[in-house]
């Protein structure tokens, strides 16, 4: 089992069950012309990505009384040269291997669909010597989130936070509705405490500034045109260092694997990217019972 597995909550299991009952709402006709004679299914990939989502896949097999086999560890790139390379087996009655064949699908084809373009963006940072971390966002599928998050996981980016529980995050309609950045820093700090990072999005260096002075830990600069961003970024790092504060500068807004390296600069600690998930192309699998 890969190590990413262990990441998982055991309420996924609970979560695939409902996926299933969503594609068998009542009678599965087509499974029973297919019957219970075990089969067995190739699993094959025909396009090149990262393998990701194997736990998932595992489980719906497992929910459908079926084993899988794999050839390939989570996480490996998979290069089909010649139109398809044999991934796994699926062994179990033919109608229940069926009962999971597109859920299955789905999930693998989209979770390696995130994590390829996961690990082109960490090698992307790499290749510009940039240190800091590469992340996605909370813009995901509502209901695919964990898978999603899983595959940023597997490809090498961070997974930034997973919901509105998991940091405080401060954009521009907060700010608005309460009155100023200051403002909105105090009440976050009061109710989340210590243990709790606060980021606020800034328009621009003089927000990021106010915002520190009230106590964020991270300021995102959002929608900085590259050469902006070197500016701003480094500004700020400067004039925290001589006041002896400490903080995280992110950057996101329309950053994408094209234009990525034009922000990877120095002040720049997190670069947060929402095309990690939003029409991410997908990894074509496909699945075949032998004949």
């Amino acid at each position: 089992m890969s190590r990413h597995a262990s990441l998982l909550p055991i309420s996924y299991a609970r979560t695939i069950e409902d996926w299933l009952a969503e594609d068998i709402p009542s009678f599965d006709y087509g499974g029973y012309v297919v019957g219970d004679d075990v089969k067995v299914a190739t699993l094959y990939c025909k396009s090149p990505g990262v393998l990701a989502g194997k736990p998932f896949f595992n489980e719906v097999f497992r929910q459908t009384g079926c084993t899988v086999s794999w050839s390939f560890e989570e996480g490996v790139e998979i290069l089909p040269n010649e139109g398809k390379v044999v991934v796994a087996e699926v062994t179990g009655p033919g109608r229940r291997i069926l009962m999971g064949e597109r859920v299955a699908l789905n999930i693998l084809a989209r979770c390696s669909g995130i994590a390829s373009r996961a690990r082109r963006l960490r090698t992307l940072a790499d290749q510009n010597n940039f240190n800091g971390v590469v992340a996605g966002t909370r813009k995901t599928t509502p209901g695919f989130r964990l898978v999603e998050k899983y595959g940023m996981q597997v490809g090498g980016a961070d997974t930034h936070r997973m919901d509105l529980s998991s940091m405080v995050m401060l954009k521009d309609n907060h700010i608005w509705a309460t009155g100023s950045i200051t403002r909105a820093v105090a009440e976050a700090r009061a109710v989340a405490g210590f243990s709790i990072k606060i980021e606020v999005e800034c328009q621009s260096e003089t927000d990021a500034m106010e915002a520190i002075d009230a106590g964020a830990d991270i300021v995102m600069l959002d929608n900085f045109k590259p050469e902006q961003l070197a500016v701003a970024a480094q500004s700020i790092k400067a004039k925290c260092q001589s006041f002896q504060k400490q903080v995280l500068i992110e950057a996101s807004g329309g950053i994408t694997e094209d234009t990525a390296a034009q922000y990877m600069g120095p002040g720049v600690d997190i670069i947060s990217f929402g095309s990690m998930t939003q029409g991410v192309p997908h990894v074509d699998f496909s699945l075949k019972i032998a004949h």
